[in-house]
């Protein structure tokens, strides 16, 4: 005898679904870090930035060829919304190359706090501008999941420089974030994830490649920069937002965004177990109070 799906049951995993996905991509991110640690520091941001782009655009293409076959990825890749492609890829470059720039000045304490908190603040005005209204709960856990990320990060000591170019530069990297998002919902919605992410990062690339020849200047990298970029590209970059674009199908930009903050969580534990770093109290708590306002963001959006 077949039994009839619950309807609201299925509504509740669809969301769940999505929220796992983005929260391992969030865990990818925040390798990040830690991965660059293990870099002989020869090799300039920027080009970091737009390296692990180019290496996440080769990724995507073996990927999606592998899985669909030359000829019927050509097929989908001529069918790709171009237009809203290149825009979210602009983002995307755009995003990797304010970031490193704004961390550069205002220090990896402020830059980090600006840049990842003000995404999903940005996430949700933007959703309000377009319609969409996210709920009073989600609004609490984002808050509150960003007031805990900011403790999280402050926490761990840094250099604190309020620079105002470099301000500009973090919370312009958050909104081109943000923007990202969003874009990308609209595209996954038409598109599958390897196709659509693999036309983004592909725009990504050829932007920030020529952008980080000219800030940076000529590329010099050294065995251990190539093993470095090449995790960051696939792992950290690829993989992670390929989890990311699938988890945004059942599940908010706005919420998406937000969850995104699992990356300074994995930042922090990582930084304990694998560099030895020992921070007080005032990260603990930050990162309690972070992952209390996500869980209050993943009550709202599987209501």
């Amino acid at each position: 005898m077949s039994t009839i799906p619950n309807p609201s049951t299925a509504a509740v995993i669809r969301p769940l679904r999505g929220i796992l996905l983005v929260l391992c991509a969030g865990m990818l991110w925040g390798t990040t870090g830690t991965a660059q640690s293990f870099s002989d520091g020869a090799l300039s941001p920027y080009w970091v930035g737009a390296l692990r782009l180019g290496v996440a655009a080769l990724f995507f293409l073996v990927y999606a060829g592998s899985i669909k076959g030359p000829s019927h990825l050509a097929r989908q890749f001529m069918d790709l919304d171009w237009r809203r492609a290149a825009w979210a890829g602009a983002c995307m470059a755009g995003y990797n190359l304010t970031f490193f720039a704004g961390v550069k000045a205002t220090g990896v304490a402020v830059g980090t706090a600006l840049a990842i908190g003000s995404g999903p603040i940005w996430a949700g005005l933007l959703q309000l501008a377009g319609g969409a209204r996210p709920g009073a709960g989600w609004w609490a856990g984002t808050l509150l999941a960003v007031g805990g990320g900011v403790l999280l990060v402050f926490g761990r000591g840094g250099d604190i420089q309020a620079d105002p170019p470099g301000i500009a530069l973090c919370l312009a990297s958050g909104l081109t974030y943000a923007l990202y998002a969003l874009l990308n919902k609209k595209l996954v919605g038409h598109s599958t994830p390897a196709v659509a992410t693999l036309g983004v990062f592909l725009v990504g690339a050829l932007l920030a490649l020529p952008a980080a020849g000219f800030w940076a200047g000529p590329l010099q990298i050294t065995v251990s920069g190539w093993l470095v970029v090449g995790f960051l590209g696939i792992a950290s970059t690829g993989i992670a937002y390929l989890l990311f674009s699938t988890g945004l199908r059942g599940i908010s930009a706005a919420t998406g965004v937000s969850l995104a903050l699992m990356e300074p969580v994995t930042a922090f534990l990582l930084a304990l177990a694998v560099v030895g770093e020992r921070p007080g109290v005032l990260a603990y708590a930050g990162l309690a109070a972070l992952l209390a306002g996500l869980a209050l963001v993943i009550r709202a959006e599987t209501r």
